[in-house]
């Protein structure tokens, strides 16, 4: 659902990763970031940041921007299609910490995503029309 509001950035292999440590040990999630980001998955983030866990996001990132350029574009989606939803793309040296909360999703582009009219898109080896939001 948060995919779908920031654009077509899952278009081509991803991985979704929750940053929470209360069933997964740490070292886990940091092996699993790490061989995901090293393998230029889109990653997706959830569970990003409680009031138990205030960095494991910004630790995560950090783990990311090793195989990653500063520039690599971020989706940042709070409460998707529910009440008070918001959407942000950005990028990854851009990201703002203290606006994640358990209620966001952050998806990270690979190598190969990039931003156009403001949305994220990874192309899957066509042309991608954001406006009829198909492959051409």
């Amino acid at each position: 659902m948060a995919a779908s509001q920031i654009g077509a950035p899952i278009m081509h292999d991803m991985c979704t990763i929750s940053l929470s440590d209360l069933l997964t040990p740490f070292e886990v999630i940091e092996r699993r970031v790490k061989a995901a980001a090293e393998a230029d998955f889109v990653i997706v983030l959830y569970n990003p940041k409680s009031s138990g866990r205030i960095n494991h996001l910004e630790y995560a990132m950090n783990i990311i921007r090793l195989y990653r350029k500063d520039s690599t574009p971020v989706g940042i989606v709070k409460n998707a299609l529910r009440e008070n939803q918001e959407v942000v793309v950005t990028m990854m040296k851009d990201i703002n910490y203290d606006s994640v909360d358990m209620s966001t999703v952050l998806i990270v582009g690979n190598s190969q995503t990039y931003v156009k009219n403001g949305y994220m898109i990874t192309p899957r080896g066509t042309s991608f029309d954001m406006d009829n939001r198909r492959n051409i």
